[in-house]
């Protein structure tokens, strides 16, 4: 009886995830979407393979590609990451995340990340040089998550984000569900299939005082004094997304010691072109492990111009810094680096813990 409820499970998300896809993949909508800060990836793990590890990721990451993989992990875990966005740009991406295991089969995520714009200048008509004052755009957005396993084999996973954007006078806010499944089989656990859907919400819209104007009165015979008028900001959508991924774990050596995971990712995207991509990772005995991937666009032309901004290459690593072997708790440190068009390429650093 589990074994069917699960058969079913799996099968409608299937089917609803294969629905949304025939409207995905459409260029012509590039640029109508909005918050796209929700496609920014501050985890190195798997920054390193290019966004692409819907099948296997676990833990904090997992709120930020599939919340499905949230509790599939032994322990509870805490990440830290920071990445500095598209090189030179000055944008930097920092990131903090928990994730709390909930008895054998759930598991409860908190992750917040926020960008780093530094500071800008004030500049008026009057003054295009600068008036002295500067400001900081804010963006940040806040999920809480959960996840449920069926007997190992099959976990299904939710997410709800709130997402901000402001400066002093002007300010959007909005929200964006998640929602995802991991299906995982064979005799190691080593064939791995996951779905996810992202960003699913509500539009957003700008309002505020900075939107507001002083202007003359239409009747200048009855008004002979200025007025102040309210300027609607238009609306825009979320840059919804469904990912599809694969991977199979090979165990090699010793006491299979050594694991290589090939894998292989499509994304369709609502506002822009989809993505495919492949990737291997390769680690050895939960002390090191090296990884990396490529992304092509589907339908993209050869220009510079016509690519998106992550396609190409992608590569990291992750070292276990486990001081006594006895001990549940261990440290972990990543590294990812994303090539990008045109830009000096996105770096990532993770620091967590195992606990």
């Amino acid at each position: 009886m589990k074994n069917f409820i699960q058969i079913r499970l799996f099968l409608t998300v299937a089917l609803f995830s294969s629905a949304v896809l025939v409207f995905a993949g459409n260029p012509d909508r590039q640029g109508e979407a909005g918050a796209y800060e929700l496609l920014m990836n501050p985890w190195a793990r798997s920054a390193g393979l290019h966004t692409m590890t819907t099948s296997m990721v676990t833990g904090v990451e997992a709120m930020r590609i599939n919340p499905a993989g949230i509790g599939r992990i032994d322990e509870s875990q805490f990440l830290l990451g920071h990445a500095r966005y598209l090189g030179s740009t000055g944008i930097n991406m920092n990131a903090l995340g928990l994730s709390l295991k909930m008895g054998d089969a759930g598991a409860l995520g908190i992750s917040l990340m926020a960008l780093d714009f530094g500071d800008t200048k004030v500049t008026t008509t009057s003054q295009p040089e600068g008036t002295g004052a500067t400001y900081s755009p804010t963006f940040f957005n806040v999920g809480v998550g959960y996840s449920h396993m069926f007997e190992n084999n099959i976990s299904v996973g939710f997410l709800v984000r709130g997402i901000n954007e402001s400066i002093a006078d002007v300010a959007a806010f909005g929200f964006a569900m998640d929602a995802g499944i991991q299906y995982v089989t064979g005799p190691k656990d080593n064939f791995k299939f996951g779905i996810s859907l992202r960003n699913i919400g509500s539009p957003m819209q700008f309002g505020g005082e900075g939107l507001s104007f002083r202007g003359e009165a239409q009747n200048q015979e009855q008004f002979d004094f200025l007025l102040r008028f309210s300027q609607r900001a238009a609306s825009f959508e979320l840059p919804s997304l469904l990912h599809i991924g694969l991977s199979y774990d090979f165990y090699l050596g010793f006491a299979d010691r050594f694991r290589l995971t090939p894998l292989v990712n499509f994304t369709a995207n609502s506002f822009s072109r989809d993505d495919l991509g492949v990737g291997l990772e390769f680690s050895f005995a939960d002390i090191f492990a090296i990884r990396g991937g490529y992304k092509y666009e589907v339908g993209a032309g050869t220009a510079l111009e016509d690519k998106g901004v992550y396609t190409g290459l992608a590569m990291g690593f992750t070292l276990w810094l486990n001081f006594r072997e006895e001990s549940k708790t261990n440290f972990f440190l990543d590294y990812g680096y994303r090539d990008t068009n045109p830009f000096n390429g996105t770096h990532n650093m993770s620091l967590g813990i195992n606990f």
